[in-house]
């Protein structure tokens, strides 16, 4: 993979630690009179990354929008911290990547490939057709990963630990270690794994880069044991790779990975302290009035495919036209969230899921009861009200690296909430114990399990969300963070 990096020589700089991710801790935008303004974001790794007191640690990201752009390109080095944006303790440097290669890596590989080949996405009759759009898209998934090994490169002390994020830069281990073999170099995948025989639907010689670009690790870690396995079982099918299922190792081309294994666990503390704010009441209360005094069915999601926010609406029907007892005494509250619009099979599915859940309403409602709210306008604190007012939470994804939603509702619900969880989420080897399964493309199955957990006693559904809660909260991020950096050094 050298021809695709600088062949310039390499000084080291002053982090001993660093974290590489697509999309970095805060954001900007530009204002009518042409200046800045700062975002900060949320999310686990935020969290996980605050764990870290050294003011030297550096966290490497890309320019996401033209406002990032124009902050990275006015920084030194894209060094935001540098440039005084308050960037909230930790240096930032932000890649201003071209927009058409990080487009071509973003949309083309990152989400339209790797993401569909890893969640089992593809309508194979049609899809995937690797032409030689898809290798222009290649090249510039290679481009984008080489610009942040070249960054982190840069930014690195002597035997610095790296903490490399996500199937986007899944060819950002090997090419670090090129020109930083003294470096402690980690992965960790946040999605789950696709078996050999899927994750062989990619060309045999990007099947074989995004595994070598992992190994280039010493360690890659996963969110499920699951997950991990399937890892080394397509080592071993694509690169012939000798792997130690036991010890969790894979040892290819003279040089042996360590596979680790973090679920990463809900933020109990800010879950709990957030959901007793103001606007969060001012939500529940609105909720409330719409409900009445029946029962909820709560789902939270983006709109994004694996999801499976239509088989959701189609099993909630099913419920509705075979239990009479419920007409009237229940409402389904669904957010769905757009994600991804930029792609047309995204805009495709959230089209779907509002004209159902308007063919819901149509079929079922009255004066009096309208059996689905559905809204697709994100607002954090309206989840948050939905997640205390949930007599039940539908999770049903098609395939889920871990899941926070099914972990976050039986944090801050107010009554307790029986969990109906698809076997394919990878919260479900936490919680599998406390939870109703479900088989995720079983419409009518799903419809028997809201029945069962519509109809859980009071005292019963009480008991399982402390026990959930309990293990939703067993890793919480900034020691999910934590035991990856010891793990690594």
């Amino acid at each position: 993979m050298a021809d695709h990096v600088s062949e310039r020589p390499q000084q080291s700089g002053a982090a001993p630690i660093l974290v590489a991710s697509n999309r970095g801790p805060v954001s900007f935008r530009t204002e009518d009179d042409g200046t800045l303004t700062l975002r900060r974001g949320g999310g686990g790794l935020v969290s996980g990354l605050s764990a870290i007191d050294d003011p030297n640690a550096v966290w490497v990201c890309a320019a996401l929008s033209d406002a990032d752009r124009t902050a990275a390109r006015q920084a030194p080095d894209g060094r935001l911290d540098l440039a005084g944006h308050d960037v909230g303790g930790q240096a930032v440097r932000m890649l201003d990547i071209d927009p058409e290669t990080f487009a071509r890596a973003y949309n083309g590989v990152a989400n339209s490939t790797l993401w569909f080949v890893h969640h089992l996405l593809y309508q194979t009759p049609v899809q995937p057709a690797f032409d030689a759009d898809f290798r222009t898209e290649w090249a510039a998934y290679r481009a984008y990963n080489a610009a942040f090994a070249e960054a982190l490169a840069a930014e690195a002390a002597p035997g610095a630990a790296v903490l490399v994020q996500d199937y986007h830069l899944s060819l950002a281990p090997a090419l670090l270690r090129e020109l930083r073999p003294d470096l402690r170099i980690g992965h960790f995948s946040h999605t789950p794994w696709a078996p050999p025989d899927y994750y062989r639907l990619l060309p045999d010689d990007v099947a074989a880069a995004v595994l070598e670009g992992i190994l280039g690790a010493d360690r890659a870690a996963f969110l499920t044991r699951r997950w991990a396995l399937a890892f080394a079982d397509c080592c071993e099918a694509v690169l012939g790779a000798q792997v130690d299922r036991s010890e969790l190792t894979v040892t290819h081309g003279g040089r042996t990975t360590r596979l680790g294994v973090h679920g990463l666990g809900a933020d109990a503390e800010f879950l709990r302290e957030r959901a007793h704010r103001p606007d969060v009441d001012e939500r529940l209360a609105t909720l409330r009035e719409a409900v009445g005094d029946r029962r909820t069915i709560v789902r939270v999601d983006r709109t994004e495919l694996s999801k499976n926010i239509v088989r959701g609406l189609l099993a909630y029907r099913h419920l509705l036209r075979t239990r009479p007892e419920w007409l009237g005494n229940v409402v389904h509250i669904a957010f769905a969230y757009p994600s991804r619009t930029d792609l047309a099979e995204y805009r495709d599915y959230t089209a779907e899921v509002q004209r159902l859940a308007e063919e819901i309403n149509a079929e079922f409602g009255t004066a009096d009861w309208q059996p689905l709210i559905l809204h697709v306008n994100d607002d954090f604190p309206r989840s948050l009200a939905a997640y205390r007012l949930a007599d039940v939470a539908l999770v049903n994804p098609i395939r889920d690296g871990m899941n926070l939603v099914a972990k976050e509702v039986p944090v801050v619900s107010d009554r307790g909430c029986a969990l109906v969880l698809s076997r394919e989420a990878g919260a479900y080897a936490e919680l599998a114990d406390d939870a109703i399964t479900v088989n995720p493309y079983d419409v009518i199955a799903t419809a028997d399990a809201l029945a069962e957990a519509l109809a859980m006693p009071p005292a019963e559904r009480a008991d399982r969300t402390k026990r959930l809660a309990a293990a939703a909260t067993a890793l919480p991020p900034q020691q999910w963070f934590l035991d990856q950096l010891h793990a690594l050094q």
